[in-house]
């Protein structure tokens, strides 16, 4: 494992590759500020779905849909080193448990806080979801914008990227689907 100090020298290396000297009063802490950073941006390393996922209740018999959307995110790609933002919207059919909608929540930004694709961060959560919870079927619908697009490259600014992963009767079932994306489309409160 590389050391905090390694890590503040590696930034040091670019911000020299970059301005050509990281003495400039700005530049001085700059390294131990990013890596700093770095503990919240990438904190999804230290998170485990079980965890997040282990508190659920009893649900009283609903069989409907339960949508969070709307959540918004941000991530790194893993490609560039940009970052990407977005929202997320997950769903799931639930058998005799139910999760709090924080939990649904803190499964995206533990995929996002990674170093990561969008197609990554939508199949973990609908794999994580089936597994700890074993609903029915579930859903997670990803939006996004990627700053390598933006800001480099083809510099398409409006540019947003949509992945889905459906599982179970969400997949199999064209009525689930129908609902589903009925809800996700319903005015904001």
């Amino acid at each position: 494992m590389t050391s905090r100090e390694d890590a503040m020298a590696a930034v040091s290396t670019i911000l020299k590759y970059i301005e050509g000297d990281d003495t400039r009063e700005g530049l001085v802490d700059t390294p131990k500020r990013v890596i700093d950073s770095f503990s919240e941006i990438y904190a999804g390393y230290e998170m485990d779905a079980a965890d997040v996922l282990s508190s659920t209740f009893n649900g009283e018999g609903y069989d409907g849909i339960v949508l969070l959307r709307d959540i918004e995110f941000h991530s790194t790609c893993e490609h560039h080193l940009q970052p990407f933002r977005g929202r997320a919207h997950v769903a799931y059919i639930p058998t005799e448990r139910i999760v709090g909608i924080s939990k649904l929540a803190r499964i995206v930004e533990l995929h996002a806080r990674r170093l990561q694709n969008q197609e990554r961060i939508t199949n973990g959560v609908a794999d994580d979801i089936e597994e700890h919870l074993n609903p029915l079927g579930s859903a997670v619908i990803i939006e996004a914008s990627h700053g390598c697009m933006q800001c480099r490259g083809v510099s398409k600014q409006n540019a947003v990227m949509t992945t889905s992963a459906m599982r179970g009767v969400f997949f199999d079932k064209s009525e689930a689907r129908s609902e589903l994306m009925q809800l996700i489309r319903s005015p904001p409160l």
